[in-house]
């Protein structure tokens, strides 16, 4: 029994069994493999959280900032990225089963409403239109339909009187056809209207953007506006700006004393962030605001904000810039607990001693966010020291905090002031345009750096770049740093051209823009400044149909000078 024994033992090791034995252990190993990968892969995916779009180590700020192509536009590191830059395109909200057609209008329409020749009271012809008629109302909606093709209709507002007699002013919001922005946009124009003999309406005119003032007050009561699915729509769209609504920035107040006590709160003060690029403030800001997320604390902010000289006329930093020239702040209130600093400190000078509110300091940009969970007093401030960088706010987010604090973008908007500005110009173009952007300033005086970019981007030479990329007869807007537009007169004969100076009046003395940052800045006017300019100019360029980029369709220079093509692709 045991010779049998052993002898069974080892006949698996007999050489004609090698190769059946080798096959089975490789296959053993493979499948061991697999389960192994198929663990791995499991495990990642259950613990996997989307990456903060901006959420990098330090080291990869500018990086990220300033893009890694080799596009113009794009890498301007002058212009900040905010929340919409990183929304993705909601098209749901966007679907064809909530764009209005001139069909939907005509299938609401009631024949019992329509006046009949035989009702018609020759008597009423000199009277004022009637603005609430639902024919009137049907047949401005079919003419702005018919009339502005290059846009998607979501809603129409309900007429109101407007200037006189024979004018009804009447508000839609609406979204380019070939739009890319996640936004939608509101407009709202003045109709002039005759009534003929036999009182049949006929539209004899639409004034230009933003000429109905009277329909433009956002409207408690949304009985009388037309719109396919609107419960269902309204839920798609909340989450999206509209821009050329009245913007509510008023600053936030603590309803009482008993408010402000039970409340929590964290300040930054300090550092070496003040008078930065805006990149550099909204990288900060955003780490302070994503702070008070983590500890549910309402963040106290400071809106005076100082302009950097790279964006300033005088090429000197200017202080008291208000951060809702820039930024939407009714967006922000809306979606984070904050207080403007100015009123938290008068409210804390009233009420800490009386209620004994505590204030826990902090002045260690190491200290993390976890550790400050716990602490109970009312007001954590981080004060910050005057040696840079480690004075810079955004430090707090470096480290382990990376992995904790997320930077929340999504309540970043930029100005919906400056934003209808763009919608201003982009409307006066019919949203039918193509772009271009033509690099020249300092950069076509330095041969050395850029050496073919004077030559490439001469009117002769933009001619020849353009002719097989953009059709004769075309609306073209330039975005450019040349400081005389009519350098570019020879384009006029091929394209009907446009530059961002054409319509000053849209944030010049009398516009609204003009009268609204007026009044957030107690009465003294606002100058459009570097930054301002800067932004409107590249959404405007982003906006046209076909965009042409200076480095990467205008010249074989690299944006950043000789030999750094390769390091920006």
């Amino acid at each position: 029994m045991k010779m049998f024994g052993t002898r069974a033992r080892h006949a698996g090791f007999r050489p004609e069994n090698l190769g059946q034995n080798a096959l089975s252990l490789i296959g053993n190993l493979c499948f061991t493999v697999f389960v192994l990968a198929v663990l791995i892969f499991t495990i990642i995916a259950a613990t996997y959280q989307p990456e903060d779009p901006l959420f990098h180590p330090s080291s990869k700020i500018t990086n990220f900032l300033e893009s890694s192509s080799n596009a113009t536009f794009t890498s301007d590191s002058t212009i900040t990225r905010t929340g919409e830059d990183f929304m993705p395109s909601n098209q749901t909200a966007f679907a064809a089963d909530f764009v209005i057609n001139v069909t939907d209008v005509a299938s609401s329409s009631d024949p019992s409403d329509t006046a009949s020749p035989s009702e018609c009271d020759p008597d009423t012809l000199s009277d004022s239109i009637d603005c609430s008629n639902t024919d009137i109302f049907h047949l401005m909606m079919t003419t702005a339909i018919q009339q502005f093709k290059d846009i998607h209709f979501y809603r129409f507002g309900k007429p109101v009187p407007g200037s006189n007699s024979s004018t009804c002013d009447m508000a839609w919001r609406f979204r380019p056809k070939d739009g890319k922005a996640a936004a939608f946009y509101k407009d709202y124009r003045r109709f002039v209207i005759a009534r003929s003999a036999n009182c049949s309406y006929t539209i004899v005119s639409i004034g230009d953007y933003h000429t109905g003032g009277n329909a433009r007050k956002k409207k408690r009561n949304p009985n009388g506006e037309f719109e396919k699915k609107p419960t269902e729509h309204r839920q798609q769209e909340s989450l999206l700006p509209v821009v050329g609504e009245v913007v509510n920035d008023t600053l936030p107040v603590v309803e009482s004393e008993g408010s402000f006590s039970r409340g929590k709160y964290l300040i930054y003060s300090g550092g070496g962030d003040r008078c930065k690029g805006m990149d550099h403030f909204l990288w900060s800001f955003l780490c302070a605001l994503g702070e008070a997320q983590y500890l549910n604390r309402t963040l106290i902010m400071d809106l005076s904000i100082c302009l950097s000289s790279i964006y300033t006329s005088t090429n000197q930093d200017e202080e008291g810039k208000d951060f809702r020239f820039y930024f939407d702040f009714e967006h922000l209130k809306e979606s984070a607990s904050v207080l403007d600093q100015s009123q938290f400190w008068s409210d804390w000078v009233k009420w800490q001693k009386k209620d004994g509110l505590g204030l826990y300091l902090v002045e260690d940009f190491r200290i993390t966010p976890m550790k400050l969970s716990g602490v109970q007093d009312a007001l954590i401030m981080r004060k910050f020291g005057s040696v840079e960088p480690d004075n810079y706010w955004y430090r707090v987010c470096e480290g382990e905090t990376e992995s904790v604090i997320q930077r929340p973008w999504h309540m970043i908007w930029k100005s919906r002031r400056l934003m209808d500005i763009v919608s201003g110009i982009t409307s006066r173009m019919n949203w039918d345009f193509d772009s271009v952007h033509v690099v020249r300033g300092e950069k076509a005086k330095n041969t050395e750096l850029w050496p073919n970019l004077a030559t490439d981007t001469s009117p002769e030479s933009l001619i020849s770049s353009l002719r097989d990329k953009i059709d004769d007869g075309r609306n073209l807007y330039i975005a450019t740093d040349e400081p005389d537009t009519s350098f570019f007169d020879p384009l006029k004969d091929k394209y009907s051209t446009h530059f961002l100076d054409d319509y000053k009046d849209l944030w010049e003395e009398h516009s609204d823009w003009y009268e609204e940052t007026t009044r957030l800045n107690k009465g003294n006017p606002v100058e459009f400044d570097g930054y301002m300019r800067a932004s409107v100019d590249t959404e405007v360029f982003l906006r046209g149909k076909k965009q042409i980029e200076t480095f990467n369709d205008l010249t074989s220079d690299c944006k950043d000078g000789v030999n750094t093509c390769s390091s920006t692709t």
